[in-house]
Parts: C-alpha cells; structure tokens; sequence
C-alpha cells in the first residue's frame, strides 16, 4: 500500500532483459535504507527489490507489467518516481494506493497557470476507467486530484513542490504515463454494475 506520496527520484542504472522479463537496476538516496523482498513503487509500479549492491537495488518487471505501463519506455539514465511502502500508523497524506497501474495515458497538453503547471491526458477509454472531478487520481506515482474530468481525458494542476520534486518536470506531450484510477471508486463502479 502506498500514498501516492513521492519520496524521492531514482535513476535507471541498467535494463537487462531475461526472456520477457526485464530487471531495472536503479541508483537512489534510499538505496540504504530498502531490503530484499521490500515493495517499492516505480512511477506507481509496485515492485519487489531482488538485490542490492552500493547505492543501487534491482527489480523485476514481468511481461504483463512492462504491458500495461510506460516501464518499457525506460532506458539508461531515465528518471523514475519513488515511494516506499507506507507502514501501518504513518499518515496517508495523498489518497490510497494500491501500486497496480490500470492503463497508460498520454500528456496531451501542458500549460503554465501563474505559478503552476496544468498536465492534460488522454487515455483509452474501452477499459472503462473514469476519473470524477474533485477525486483522486495517481499518474506515474503521484497522487492528485482531477480537474476538467471528461470520458476519456482529464486534467491536473502541478503545484512547484510537485514538478520539482517528481519526474513531471521531465514530462513532454506525447509522453506515455502510468495511471491507477481511485480504488475506491473502482469498488463503486464495480458494485454499480453488478447491481444493474
């Protein structure tokens, strides 16, 4: 379980592909402080550390996973989004999530709004995902809220701490991200449909 709550910036070290699989080794300042068999979300991707060597950890992306997000746009000296598994008792200071990416979207559209940023992205909506203005919305780990909710795009407003602090700064239209719609109106949804 994570907050959506970014702690730091990693950066990718080396991608070595094992039939479909790859593992991502990643130079990070909380390098020190993970273990073995510890969860880290990777721009929302929870994934499990499987070594760790100096100041850089390795995880597993499996085929179904590198399938359903951006990880496979990673490359060598990418920056990737990092958050800690929260532990039971600490403050859920974003929204809860769960580190299991629904589908990808696509930054349409970026504008600058006296002091902050505004991220417009499309995604495909088949999948039957929705966003709800005002609710919570994770885009490549970070929690947000949506702004301009629309059937198959929505909005966000970057404050600095955020674009500073995440890897939106290096966000571009046209860039693929990771979303994981609100889990809790994923339930609402779901109980809605079973009862129609």
């Amino acid at each position: 379980m994570f907050t959506g709550i970014i702690e730091t910036i990693g950066e990718v070290k080396e991608l070595k592909q094992d039939q479909s699989n790859i593992h991502i080794t990643i130079a990070s300042n909380i390098t020190s402080d993970l273990k073995i068999d510890q969860s880290v979300a990777h721009n929302g991707v929870c994934l499990t550390v499987v070594s760790i060597k100096d100041d850089t950890y390795t995880v597993t992306a499996i085929d179904e996973t590198l399938a359903k997000t951006n990880l496979d746009t990673l490359s060598k000296g990418s920056a990737v989004n990092l958050e800690r598994a929260m532990k039971l008792g600490d403050r859920l200071d974003g929204h809860i999530v769960q580190g299991h990416v629904d589908q990808t979207a696509i930054c349409e559209s970026i504008e600058e709004s006296d002091g902050s940023w505004i991220f417009t992205f499309t995604y495909d909506k088949s999948l039957n995902n929705i966003t709800i203005e005002k609710g919570s919305i994770t885009v490549n780990g970070v929690s947000l809220t949506v702004v301009n909710s629309k059937t198959n795009s929505f909005s966000v407003a970057i404050i600095p701490y955020t674009y500073l602090n995440t890897t939106f700064k290096y966000i571009k239209p046209g860039n693929v991200v990771n979303l994981e719609f609100d889990v809790v109106g994923k339930y609402v949804k779901k109980l809605f449909e079973n009862n129609q």
